[in-house]
């Protein structure tokens, strides 16, 4: 039985001051720094989401089999963990999870040493993870598929004896997000050079350092959203700052085109609309951000605003097609 609910806003003013969770990739980059670290440290702010909350459990569990659910950061970042850490596994995910590719992963753990089998389909989970050592310092990588191979492969160089050098096929989607990597291992005193499509990480432990985790990015772009669809708008969103590391603080400066003026202080930034003049077109490459893009797709059906987007191929082989998903909803509102 499906239920209708309306939502409704009396005087269509947007007003409040509202307390993020963590971003979710910078909990997940944490988290598994923190478990391949030597020494013990906190993390503060963590994200509530269901997939952080899975990749703490997994990390906390001595079971040999595992299961991310619909999380492919999860499984992503286990498959590299459990590879350089000898851990045997069984490592599954939720229907969704075992039709989303894994094999470019797969195969450059393989040819660092790992020992990784395809329990079903060629290319795709459930992986079976076999104990041993991983002595390869080098790995070519296919970079226009997801970033978080790399990352994954990044995330656990420290544990290779002679470091990690990556090298890239080609620039990479969604790049943000392994800047977002690096500077945090810089932070647990891990160096890197990047130099084109050459990534070098030292063969160096992670240093423990308490951490706070930074709140999400992709969630305020909703509030964003909302200060823009509204008629006033006034918000304040606590544990953001200019210096973000996510790439989805993009959001700032795209709003600017529909009346959204930015103020950040100490950990909190204030939106205001200035106005409720929006540009008649808006053009953008989501290469690097593509999760925000649905958000902004509504606001563009919101204001009347024709868009163009780009760089969203990775949308499709998410936890949904989103994609096909977001053209299937906005079609039930004419658009």
């Amino acid at each position: 039985m499906i239920t209708t609910i309306k939502i409704s806003h009396p005087s269509k003013i947007a007003r409040g001051t509202i307390n993020l969770t963590g971003s979710k990739s910078i909990s997940n980059r944490a988290l598994t720094i923190q478990a391949l670290c030597l020494g013990d440290f906190n993390i503060e702010n963590l994200s509530n989401s269901d997939d952080t909350q899975t990749l703490i459990k997994l990390l906390a569990s001595n079971d040999k089999e595992l299961n991310t659910g619909h999380s492919g950061t999860t499984y992503r970042f286990m498959t590299a963990y459990c590879a350089v850490t000898g851990r045997e596994t069984l490592l599954s995910g939720s229907k969704r999870m075992n039709s989303r590719p894994i094999g470019e992963l797969v195969r450059a753990l393989r040819s660092l040493g790992a020992n990784i089998d395809y329990v079903d389909k060629e290319g795709y989970p459930p992986l079976q993870i076999s104990s041993k050592k991983i002595t390869g310092s080098r790995v070519t990588l296919k970079a226009d598929i997801s970033s978080q191979f790399i990352t994954a492969l990044l995330l656990i160089a420290p544990r290779l004896t002679n470091g990690l050098e990556v090298i890239l096929e080609s620039e990479p989607v969604s790049r943000p997000y392994i800047e977002m990597t690096l500077r945090m291992m810089e932070y647990f005193g891990v160096s890197h050079t990047w130099n084109g499509l050459v990534i070098k990480i030292e063969g160096k432990d992670y240093v423990a350092k308490d951490y706070f985790v930074e709140s999400d990015w992709s969630s305020a772009s909703y509030l964003y959203a909302i200060a823009a669809l509204a008629d006033e708008s006034d918000i304040t969103i606590n544990g953001l700052t200019d210096q973000a590391l996510q790439g989805d603080s993009a959001i700032s400066k795209m709003m600017t085109s529909f009346g959204i003026e930015s103020i950040f202080t100490d950990r909190s930034v204030r939106i205001t609309k200035t106005n409720n003049n929006s540009v008649p077109f808006f053009e953008y490459d989501f290469i690097s951000q593509p999760d925000i893009a649905q958000t902004m797709s509504i606001v563009g059906a919101g204001k009347g605003t024709s868009m163009l987007f780009s760089g969203l191929q990775t949308l499709a082989i998410k936890e949904t097609d989103r994609t096909k998903a977001l053209k299937k909803e906005l079609k039930k509102y004419g658009v």
